[in-house]
Parts: C-alpha cells; sequence; structure tokens
C-alpha cells in the first residue's frame, strides 16, 4: 500500500444513499484519486469500508476514523483481516480516541485517560488471534503524546483540523519514517460571503470540542480567534477559492512533510454529494 498524492475525506461516502456512495467511489477510483475516508460517529463502519472495497479497483479505503470507543479490538481484528483477505492490501485502519462531550453524552464519565485507551486498544489488536499489523493502522494525533503513539505502534498519523503549520511540527515529532496523512477543508467558490456562510458554523461545531480547540490553541490561535471564528482561523483550517488556491493549499501541507493529504470539500447542503468539486480536483490535480 502506497500512500502519497491526494485523496477524499468524505462523509457522504459513509452516511448517504448507498448507492449513489457506491457509484461515487467507482468515480473516485477512475478519477485517479489515492485514498477515500470515512468518519465513523456510530454503526457498521467496517461494513461501509467493505462497500467502498467492493466498489473499487485501486483507491485505499480509509477509516478517519473508527472510533475505538464504539467497537472492541477483538471484532475489529476480525472484520480487518475478512476484509483483506477479500480484497488485498487496501484498507487502511485509522483510530481516534473522538471526543469528551461524544463519548460521555450516552455514558458520563466513560472518556478519559485518552492516550492509555487508545493504547489499550492497540494491545488488544495486537493479541488478536489474526493481528491487524501495525503497517495496516494509523492513529488519529494532534498533540505530541498521540503523535509519538503513531510511530511506535502505527504506521502515522491522520491529524484533522489542521493547518500546514501543524504538518510541519506533526512531522518533526514523527521523524522521516511515519506517515503523515493531513486532513484539509476545502470550498470551491471566489465569493468570500458564500465560503463564510457554507463554513463558519461547521468549523464552530469543531471548535466546541476540546480536542480540536486546545490544539488550536497550542497552534498559537487565541481564545478569541476560536470564540468568533475570526477570519484568520477561518482562512487558516479551510482552503476557499478556485482549483488553484486549493491546490495551493494541498502543496503547503507536502511541503511541510505530509505525504498524502485528504481533501474534504464543503457543501451549503451537507448531506449533497460534491461530485461535481471532486471532478474539478481530480482534473486539476491531473
Amino acid at each position: 500500500m502506497e500512500l502519497a498524492g491526494v485523496g477524499i475525506w468524505s462523509s457522504q461516502l459513509r452516511y448517504g444513499d448507498q448507492s449513489e456512495s457506491s457509484d461515487a467511489a467507482a468515480e473516485l477510483d477512475e478519477l485517479g484519486f489515492t485514498a477515500l475516508w470515512i468518519p465513523d460517529v456510530g454503526g457498521p463502519v467496517l461494513e461501509a469500508v467493505g462497500s467502498l472495497l467492493a466498489a473499487t479497483k485501486r483507491t485505499v479505503i480509509a477509516t478517519g476514523i473508527l472510533n475505538l470507543w464504539m467497537h472492541s479490538p477483538a471484532d475489529v481484528a476480525e472484520g480487518y483481516s475478512a476484509l483483506t483477505d477479500k480484497h488485498g492490501d487496501r484498507f487502511l485502519l485509522g483510530i481516534g480516541v473522538s471526543h469528551a462531550p461524544l463519548i460521555d453524552a450516552g455514558q458520563p464519565g466513560r472518556y478519559r485517560k485518552p492516550l492509555a485507551a487508545t493504547t489499550s486498544f492497540l494491545d488488544g489488536l495486537d493479541s488478536a488471534p489474526r493481528p491487524v499489523p501495525s503497517e495496516g493502522r494509523v492513529l488519529a494525533a494532534l498533540g505530541p503524546k498521540m503523535l509519538a503513539l503513531s510511530a511506535s505502534r502505527a504506521r502515522g498519523a491522520h491529524p484533522y483540523l489542521v493547518t500546514p503549520e501543524h504538518t510541519a511540527t506533526a512531522r518533526a515529532t514523527l521523524g522521516s519514517g511515519p506517515l503523515l496523512l493531513p486532513e484539509q477543508t476545502v470550498i470551491l467558490t471566489d465569493d468570500a460571503d458564500e465560503a463564510h456562510s457554507i463554513g463558519t458554523d461547521w468549523l464552530r461545531s469543531y471548535l466546541a470540542l476540546p480536542n480540536y480547540a486546545n490544539n488550536l490553541l497550542r497552534s498559537g490561535f487565541s481564545e478569541d480567534d476560536l470564540a468568533q471564528v475570526s477570519p484568520r482561523l477561518f482562512d487558516a483550517i479551510i482552503a476557499w477559492g478556485d482549483e488553484e488556491a486549493i491546490l495551493r493549499r494541498v502543496a503547503e501541507h507536502h511541503a511541510a512533510g505530509a505525504d498524502h493529504v485528504c481533501v474534504q470539500v464543503l457543501l451549503a447542503d451537507p448531506t449533497a454529494f460534491p461530485r461535481e468539486q471532486w471532478r474539478r480536483i481530480a482534473a486539476a490535480v491531473n
């Protein structure tokens, strides 16, 4: 499995209409994207991975991320083995510890010691009858401790909601060997008002999660930046404009040390598949 270039991160591929998801995945495969990433906020994520693997021929299917609180290591290891037996080496298991407000909403106090919880989950994958190999998994990582765990217990890191400057810091922490696979959110419009109309509430929802807020504060943004969703913060996290503007931001991540950048396209309708935008990005990349 080689991961380079540009991929697509999409909630629609996971939670949208399954028929359109399969059709879109097949097209994305033909368009040359090197990986398709899907989130996990509940439901049978490995079944979704299997559907996308079946719909594609070459592209890697990655979880970005599999929520470790929602699955047992034994079940994940068994599912990973079944999928790789059937589809070959095209499944990248991205694992993450999620966020306290999301996990504690259903079971108050469950979210605790995220680094220890991640280590325990990896131990479970390693001790399964058919272990998930370290080269077949990456970790959602923002801070230095989780990045270090990504280097020692996985193939690398998948940071989300980050800047190219964070990518440079993450590469310095990881060293030269592990993969660094950041997500980059984009809006294909030259209209600043339209971009902010689409992206501000989306970004604000993530700023309510302590892991992301704290990482941005570590990255040099202020409490006021986060409270107001300042133009400085918005432009640093969301790349908007034409294809050239999008690829310029992707290139900044690559120059900072990213091996692969997965692009998430936002639309005014968050449930719609951004297929026209995916085609435009693919044409610009290729």
